[in-house]
């Protein structure tokens, strides 16, 4: 039989799609196969997703707003009427704790996604251009990491009373981006001698591009994760502050300052403080296991075996 016949009789066929040559996957899908693979990822972001529905649509579901007052129901615990109780005065504490939610939420995002904006933007510029420019860089980071940014955000806090939370929320992310920027000028040191970026220095490439289109996209995995991280550390520090009176102000809501009015009654109405706390502890823990699930599909030796 001729090679013509034999393609004819089907004897010969083309080659299996299975042993041809595979393109090899991104990053970025890498990553999400990674993800799709991890319980805690999936656990963490169906909380987080169920957290932010409950809080924006949540108050429109209940007849109740956080400053309207039922002075037949004062301080009375959980009922039909009032799902999570009222406080001294005969607020609602379920849609108190809706919008506290809010504003923490907001607050987090904000200032977590904003520190680490400035971080990328400082640490890679830093970590480029170098000589005096990162020596001064450098020399200012250092001094802002001696004192605690908790007692510098303490100190400026006369300045934000009066104002509205989108004072606080640039405070939090003006003190918070030193150590990141740190590890980002780093890395940018290490980045900035490799042949991709050689080569677009050469051929006469500004540096503003350089650091867009080459620096920032090779450490844009670290930038994500402390975004993720730094939204929990925002909200913690938001909650703190507004607990001890330096952060948000009444009549504004925010958990701290739902749990700073809820801790003197914490033994005789509980549910004045045991009902904002355990909402921003499921909050907190389910951003840390999406933050912690993404750096160890970014970096799998980071923590191997854990789910």
């Amino acid at each position: 039989m001729t090679m013509q016949e034999e393609a004819l009789d089907g004897t010969l066929v083309a080659p299996s799609p299975v042993t041809r040559e595979r393109k090899p996957l991104s990053r970025g899908a890498l990553v999400r196969a990674r993800l799709r693979k991890m319980p805690r990822f999936w656990v963490g972001a169906s909380i987080l997703v169920f957290i932010v529905l409950w809080a924006f649509i949540g108050p429109l579901l209940y007849p109740y707003d956080a400053s309207q007052r039922d002075f037949l129901n004062v301080g009375l615990g959980p009922t039909q009427l009032h799902w999570f109780g009222t406080n001294g005065i005969g607020q609602d504490i379920y849609a108190q704790t809706l919008v506290g939610l809010q504003k923490s939420l907001i607050i987090g995002a904000l200032a977590g996604i904003g520190a680490t904006l400035i971080a990328a933007a400082v640490g890679s510029v830093a970590g480029y251009l170098g000589g005096k420019i990162d020596a001064v860089i450098g020399w200012l980071i250092h001094l802002l990491l001696v004192i605690p940014s908790f007692f510098i955000l303490v100190l400026l806090s006369p300045l934000t009373r009066g104002l509205s939370w989108l004072a606080l929320t640039f405070f939090l992310a003006a003190f918070s981006w030193m150590i990141l920027a740190q590890v980002v000028r780093n890395q940018t040191r290490s980045l900035r001698n490799r042949d991709f970026v050689r080569a677009a220095r050469y051929m006469g490439m500004p540096t503003r591009q350089i650091l867009g289109r080459h620096i920032i996209p090779n450490i844009a995995s670290l930038l994500i994760i402390d975004a993720t991280l730094g939204i929990v550390a925002a909200i913690m520090a938001e909650t703190s502050l507004s607990y001890f009176g330096f952060g948000v102000q009444p009549p504004d809501v925010s958990l701290g300052t739902l749990l700073a009015a809820g801790t003197s009654a914490a033994v005789t109405r509980p549910w004045l403080f045991v009902y904002p706390a355990g909402v921003l502890i499921v909050l907190l823990l389910a951003i840390s296991l999406i933050g912690d699930a993404l750096r160890d599909a970014i970096d799998p030796t980071s923590g191997a075996n854990r789910d």
